[in-house]
């Protein structure tokens, strides 16, 4: 709802546009991060390592964005969710960011690509969680409560994901021992993937309650 006073309006909607550009870099990285694995491309797997330093800075600056914004304007109600959200999904975008270079480390310290078989269920799972963080995004992006509840609802298929992908890596270390090494690796990435999915449920919940007031966390999931 527009506000009476323009600069509010003007201020909120550059947090809001800042927040959104953000969440496009994110979903980026972990796709990038994602694609090294596949690929096993260990030059590509320190671009995405280097590339966290922009998340951060952005982190950084979409705080100290909203903190002046409730200095300058001492905002009630929506105008005051609006900007503690923001700083609060900032944060979880960051840690996106941080899981996506440590699966671009984790890449860089493998001695080998990863067999069909298992980077084939690790390359769903890491669909699963763009797809989350991508949907999340473009529900803040369109102030969207609905689909930020949609997202905040399918949590359970990354779970699920996640789950076959642990009982497949065990396997393949039960039955080949000389593979634990990039087995144990293997591991961190798909539990790196499923963690990204966490916090896209997590945006999902501010995202909803910044357009609405209310709390998803007190409502069951069906």
């Amino acid at each position: 709802m527009p506000h009476t006073l323009k600069a509010v309006d003007e201020d909120l909607d550059a947090l809001a546009h800042d927040l959104a550009a953000m969440g496009d870099l994110a979903v980026a990285q972990v796709k990038a991060s994602l694609d090294v694995f596949l690929r096993h491309d260990l030059a590509a797997a320190a671009k995405v390592v280097r590339g966290d330093d922009a998340l951060d800075l952005q982190d950084a600056e979409i705080e100290k964005r909203a903190v002046r914004f409730i200095a300058l304007h001492s905002p009630v109600a929506d105008d005051l969710r609006r900007p503690i959200a923001a700083m609060k999904i900032a944060m979880q975008l960051e840690r996106c960011g941080d899981l996506a270079k440590n699966i671009g480390k984790r890449v860089g310290r493998m001695d080998h690509p990863a067999a069909e078989s298992q980077s084939g269920p690790i390359a769903e799972l890491g669909q699963l969680a763009v797809e989350r963080l991508a949907a999340v995004v473009d529900a803040y992006r369109s102030d969207d409560a609905q689909a930020a509840y949609k997202v905040w609802l399918n949590d359970t298929e990354i779970d699920e994901q996640h789950d076959s992908v642990l009982r497949e890596i065990v396997g393949q270390m039960a039955s080949d021992p000389g593979s634990v090494n990039d087995s144990t690796h293997l591991l961190f990435i798909a539990k790196n993937l499923e963690r990204i999915g966490d916090h896209a449920t997590n945006i999902a919940e501010l995202v909803h309650y910044q357009i609405t007031g209310a709390e998803l966390a007190d409502r069951p999931k069906l």
